[in-house]
């Protein structure tokens, strides 16, 4: 059955043609992940496809309901009571602030409750837990058809089945999942290098072979004076039509170097070495700590008698569920708050989610070169690292995506003179290309880093300690996700796996919460209930995950 169709889909912004699709059709069944660089134009055509932004030119028909979980929207919870519990939002709908995840809980929730034919979804899982990750997984792996940008590389593999990639306004389709693009993609960025080496190489061989062509014609011997006249007119002759056939060869050589087609050399990554020195780093052994630590808003407390110690240029993951606290511990360390202490030389760059670092008014050069302490050279590869290039560094930073806006956050940081890191959602709006060019500087990164992610991948590429939230509590544990997974009896031998003994610690939790004084027995009792009903879902989706 045919969903949706577009033909002649042309968009504009200003004289820049974002999008040129001649056709697309998606039909039932189709599992469909679109991939491409941050401002290549993905949201924008799923803004297209949902009838949200009309296209320039050409035209979108739509032969049934479509749900969308949006980006970058603020709604109000309207979706089905069950479907509300199920994503642990009862009680929370109605307050005045929400947490980043419980946002996304509300828009997915709103989304799945309308039961349409497809669904189209733009960065479900920004801000989300793991918790919810794996629930919005289980959720989607029931849908029959459905679009979905994420720069979580395992939910596109669990969840797609064709991958669209939009490259300089044009897609082109491939049939298989998120890794089966990978695959090819490399495939072809190997055969361009190939190429371009092939061409290279024959480039430098016909040039080689005009230049000798030439060399043995100006050495052609005139006549010696001596020689008789009948001599000399062979002789100049002779060396006539041997300088002639050497200056014909030059000119034959010449045309299969002008007929030669021409390979533009394959982009390559560009090495950096940020000279941390110019930060001036603590020595010291531990750089911040907390030590009884107490924090909440309102009635809702979030931290008591919580105490951490952050060691000198390690690198750690903040875990903990949606509203536990992980922004908030960001926040007081940034901040001084009263618990907490960092050694004098401790030069905090913190990443906000709504780009306070940024001046909009700037382009993105100015403002990486505000306040850098590092070579100008330097920071122009620090963006190119960031997949900055050529003439993007005169953007200005108003006109950026929001992934663009994150990864310029990062590259003023970099080159700044902080000396550790506060991150909070760093991938957050990143395609998956920056996500690894991200990834890839982290991971060299030679400060102290304490950051926040959803993005399981990213998490066990860098983080070599995890900072755990439970219970108003803090709890180190040295040793990567990796290494928490396997000790903690199977931790997520599977996804569906972490979401269950998640679910279980809750519930343990919860108990022990019920014999405190003074505790609100019947909410308690509500979201037992509401977590037990998630265990038993998330224990069938397995058994059924195992009988496929």
């Amino acid at each position: 059955m045919l969903l949706l169709e577009a033909f002649g889909i042309k968009k504009y912004y200003g004289d820049r043609l974002v999008l040129d699709i001649p056709e697309l059709k998606i039909i039932s069944g189709d599992r469909i992940a679109v991939v491409g660089v941050n401002g290549a134009g993905k949201t924008t055509l799923l803004d297209i496809l949902s009838g949200d932004l009309p296209p320039d030119e050409g035209y979108c028909k739509r032969y049934c309901e479509i749900s969308y979980i949006r980006q970058f929207s603020e709604e109000k919870a309207e979706a089905k009571q069950q479907i509300v519990s199920e994503f642990l939002l009862s009680g929370k709908t109605e307050r005045k602030t929400l947490s980043g995840g419980e946002q996304t809980r509300v828009k997915i929730s709103n989304a799945l409750s309308k039961n349409n034919l497809l669904l189209l979804a733009d960065e479900p899982t920004s801000n989300l837990d793991y918790e919810g990750i794996e629930l919005l997984r289980q959720k989607l792996s029931r849908l029959e058809s459905l679009v979905l940008i994420s720069h979580d590389r395992g939910l596109l593999d669990r969840l797609c089945q064709k991958t669209i990639e939009i490259k300089d306004g044009k897609i082109e389709e491939y049939k298989g999942n998120f890794s089966f693009y990978r695959r090819q993609s490399q495939q072809k960025h190997d055969q361009a290098v190939f190429e371009y080496l092939q061409y290279t190489s024959e480039k430098s061989r016909l040039k080689g072979a005009i230049r000798g062509a030439q060399s043995r014609a100006a050495a052609v011997k005139k006549a010696p004076k001596r020689m008789g006249n009948s001599e000399a007119r062979l002789h100049r002759r002779s060396a006539t039509e041997s300088e002639e056939k050497l200056h014909n060869s030059a000119k034959a050589i010449k045309s299969r170097l002008e007929q030669l087609e021409v390979k533009e050399k394959p982009r390559e990554t560009p090495k950096i070495k940020l000279d941390f020195s110019l930060t001036q780093p603590p020595q010291n052994k531990i750089v911040i700590s907390g030590k009884d630590l107490c924090f909440g808003y309102n009635e809702n407390l979030i931290f008591h008698q919580a105490s951490f110690e952050v060691p000198n240029r390690s690198k750690i993951a903040v875990i903990g569920g949606n509203g536990t606290g992980k922004t908030t511990l960001l926040n007081l360390i940034f901040q001084n708050s009263e618990g907490i202490s960092k050694v004098p030389k401790v030069k905090i760059g913190y990443f906000y989610q709504g780009f306070e670092n940024l001046d909009f008014n700037k382009t993105i050069w100015e403002n990486a070169i505000a306040g850098s302490v590092q070579n100008p050279n330097i920071v122009r590869l620090t963006l190119a690292r960031l997949l900055f290039r050529g003439d993007d560094i005169a953007k200005k930073a108003a006109v950026l995506s929001g992934g663009e806006k994150v990864k310029l956050s990062l590259a003023k940081l970099l080159v700044s003179e902080a000396n550790t890191l506060l991150l909070d959602e760093p991938t957050n709006y990143l395609d998956i290309d920056s996500t690894l060019a991200m990834q890839a500087l982290l991971a060299d990164y030679e400060g102290t880093l304490l950051f926040v992610s959803h993005d399981k991948e990213f998490v066990k590429a860098i983080a070599d300690k995890l900072l755990i939230i439970q219970d108003q509590g803090l709890a180190m544990f040295e040793g990567n996700l990796d290494d928490y997974e396997k000790r903690n009896n199977g931790f997520a031998t599977s996804a569906n796996d972490t979401g269950k003994l998640l679910l279980k610690t809750r519930l343990s939790r919860i108990i022990s919460d019920m014999s405190l004084a003074g505790a609100d027995k019947d909410a308690l009792e509500q979201e037992y209930e509401e977590t037990l009903l998630l265990l038993k879902a998330a224990e069938a989706d397995l058994k059924g995950d195992k009988n496929q």
